[in-house]
C-alpha cells in the first residue's frame, strides 16, 4: 500500500466516524473520489392509529348568555373517532345528539322543561328535522407539547361553517383525551331568536349570539 492510498483510506475512516448511526441512512463512496461521502437523512414514520370515542364517559357541556343571566347544560356525543400518528393528532370527527340536550341551572322543573323544549323547537335547533350536529377536523397544528390549534367544519341545522380553537389532546398508550372550548355564533346557523343584530327594541329580552361548547372526549385505540 502506498503512502498516498493509505492517507486516503485513513481520511475516509475519520470522516465516517464523524457521523452518528441515527443520522446516516446510507453511505456511498463516489466512484473515483474515495474520500467523498454522501449521507441521507431519514425520519421515522409511525402508523396512523384510529381512536374511537367512548360515548358514555365523554362529556359535552354548553353555556349561553342573555341580558338577564345565563343558562348551561349538557348534550351527548353520539359518534366519533380520531386519527393519531405516533402521539400526534392528525384528524377526527364527532357527532352531537341534540335530542339529548339538558339544562343544569333551572331547578324549577316546569321552567327547565320549557327551556329544553324551546331549545329543541324550530326556534333554536329544530331537532325533529336536524337531530344531530357534527364537527370534522380539517387541520390540527401542534403548538407545544399536547397543545394544538384546531381548525374544522361545524354543521348545525344542515349549515356548515369554519371554526377554530385551541385544544389539549393527550395520547397515552391506548387512551386519548381531548379537551377544548368551541365558541359558536348561533346566527351563522340560522338561529336568530332574540338576537340584537336582527331584532330591535328587545330590551332585557336579548339573547347573545355566541354560546360555548366545552368538549371533554375520551377515546380508545382500535
Amino acid at each position: 500500500m502506498t503512502k498516498l492510498s493509505g492517507a486516503v483510506l485513513f481520511t475516509a475512516f475519520v470522516s465516517l466516524t464523524a457521523f452518528t448511526p441515527s443520522a446516516i441512512k446510507s453511505v456511498k463512496l463516489t466512484k473515483g473520489k474515495a474520500n467523498t461521502i454522501k449521507t441521507v437523512e431519514t425520519h421515522k414514520k409511525f402508523k396512523v392509529a384510529t381512536f374511537k370515542v367512548d360515548n358514555e364517559s365523554s362529556k359535552l357541556t354548553w353555556a349561553a348568555k342573555k341580558a338577564t343571566g345565563d343558562h348551561n347544560g349538557e348534550v351527548k356525543v353520539s359518534n366519533g373517532n380520531f386519527s393519531v400518528e405516533g402521539s400526534a393528532l392528525k384528524g377526527g370527527s364527532f357527532d352531537i345528539d341534540l335530542n339529548t340536550i339538558t339544562d343544569a341551572d333551572l331547578t324549577d322543573q316546569a321552567s327547565n322543561d320549557k327551556l329544553v323544549s324551546t331549545l329543541k323547537s324550530e326556534t333554536f335547533f329544530n331537532t325533529e328535522k336536524f337531530p344531530k350536529a357534527s364537527f370534522a377536523i380539517t387541520s390540527a397544528t401542534k403548538t407545544s407539547g399536547n397543545q394544538y390549534d384546531v381548525k374544522g367544519k361545524l354543521t348545525i341545522k344542515g349549515i356548515t361553517n369554519d371554526v377554530s380553537f385551541p385544544a389539549t389532546v393527550t395520547v397515552a398508550g391506548k387512551k386519548l383525551v381531548a379537551n377544548a372550548k368551541i365558541t359558536v355564533d348561533r346566527t351563522k346557523y340560522d338561529i336568530k331568536f332574540r338576537s340584537k343584530n336582527f331584532f330591535e327594541n328587545l330590551g332585557d329580552k336579548v339573547i347573545y349570539d355566541d354560546f360555548d361548547i366545552n368538549v371533554n372526549l375520551n377515546a380508545n385505540a382500535q
